[in-house]
């Protein structure tokens, strides 16, 4: 296999067909970048700006994903006056994920499966019965 370094470069690429396995990108910059058809399984990404990143049609069973947001206080790019601009999920199945640890204030969750979800151990569906029972009683 030909190993190929491209060093303080800048480059536009255009590759088709081809297989880049155990490629690495450091410090580099791969803004509006175009993956159509790609495998990407086992794929790390690591301390990245991937903000307005669209991610669609992909499978991703078994993904990890964790540490998202803003640089935490004592990393060189914390700003506490800066806020993350919302996520959004749309048309997702994540039948049987784990949010784990995460700040939920203010999400909105409309249209959705609700079966069986659980919030600290007790199920939503039975939550949103006793709040409508709450207020049928008033």
């Amino acid at each position: 296999m030909e190993r190929l370094e491209i060093i303080n470069e800048k480059r536009q690429l255009e590759v088709k067909n081809s297989n880049l396995e155990g490629s690495r990108f450091e410090c580099a910059c791969l803004e509006h970048m175009n993956l159509e058809d790609v495998s990407l399984a086992g794929t790390k990404i690591k301390d990245a700006n991937l903000s307005d990143i669209e991610i669609d049609g992909a499978q991703l069973g078994g993904a990890y994903i964790h540490s998202i947001g803003m640089p935490p206080e004592g990393h060189p790019m914390y700003d506490p006056t800066v806020k993350q601009r919302p996520l959004r999920f749309e048309n997702c199945n994540l039948e049987n994920s784990q949010i784990l640890d995460c700040n939920l204030s203010g999400i909105d969750i409309n249209d959705c499966k609700l079966d069986g979800m659980r919030i600290n151990g007790i199920l939503v569906v039975d939550l949103l019965k006793l709040y409508d029972d709450s207020l049928g009683s008033n």
